[in-house]
């Protein structure tokens, strides 16, 4: 694995695991009144095109941070189409 990978890595797991908090939040009160639904589905269409260019360039750190990512916003979605 090339070094920069590595800085990816470590990158990718700092900005994925932010999002922890915000879905435990959401899912642990049942609220998400504070929460921009426009600004979550303008965040997931720029994860999945990170994503995709993650794939066409092989890097294996964007790939699992997108993936990760991905499945956080649309939970944080969900939970807020959920929760009104």
């Amino acid at each position: 694995m090339e070094r920069i990978e590595i800085l990816g890595l470590i990158a990718a797991v700092f900005t994925t695991s932010s999002f922890f908090p915000q879905v435990y939040k959401a899912w642990s009160e049942k609220s998400t009144k504070d929460i921009s639904l426009t600004m979550y589905i303008a965040f997931l269409i720029g994860i999945i095109l990170w994503l995709i260019y993650g794939y066409y360039i092989n890097s294996i750190s964007m790939i699992i941070a997108n993936t990760v990512t991905l499945i956080l916003v649309i939970t944080v979605i969900v939970l807020k189409l959920r929760y009104k």
